[in-house]
């Protein structure tokens, strides 16, 4: 017995478009599947949460633990992209500033929610236990490393680190090669 959803279960599940060889763990959390657009060559791990209005684009890897909180606004990875174990990307948040108040169950005329798309473009990797706010774009390339907060965009084939998130170096662009190799096969 696959510890991930066969074909037909996949189909069953009712996402708005799933491609190809898409491996699913049955142990993932998926809410709104009807909302939720997911190419080819796609891997979800176990105990990774999906939520809202989520594209997922090809050769894409979401590891354990990870979550994607969208609301109104999209959460796009591109293809390529992957997000290590216990990350956390929302496309809304509330404030916390205390001027408002929080959470899911107090009605919306007394809180004030940040809704915005947050986009990780082609070969994106944000690191194990990041935190990706809204509205942020990942630029192509673009590494985060472990236990980062991003807050803002980020420049694209760059490396970045820390709490909130700044760049250290620039990224190789090597993958390219590898990449255009794949697709003369």
């Amino acid at each position: 017995m696959s510890s991930f959803y066969s074909k037909e279960e996949l189909k069953n599940i009712g996402f708005k478009k799933c491609g190809e060889n898409v491996l699913i763990s049955k142990k993932a959390s998926i809410y709104s599947p009807e909302r939720i657009e997911i190419g080819d060559n796609v891997r979800i791990d176990d105990f990774a949460l999906l939520s809202g209005t989520i594209i997922i684009g090809n050769y894409v890897h979401i590891a354990a633990y990870a979550a994607l909180f969208s609301g109104e606004k999209r959460i796009e990875l591109k293809d390529y992209v992957g997000v290590s174990s216990r990350s956390t990307i929302y496309s809304q948040t509330d404030d916390y500033s205390g001027e408002f108040m929080t959470n899911p169950t107090v009605p919306i005329d007394y809180k004030n929610v940040t809704k915005k798309e947050v986009i990780l473009e082609k070969h994106a990797l944000v690191g194990a236990s990041c935190v990706v706010l809204p509205g942020v774009v990942i630029g192509e390339g673009t590494s985060v490393g472990a236990m980062s907060l991003i807050n803002k965009s980020l420049d694209e084939w760059s490396i970045y680190v820390g709490i909130p998130c700044k760049k250290i170096g620039d990224r190789e662009k090597r993958i390219l090669d590898y990449e255009k190799r794949m697709k003369d096969k």
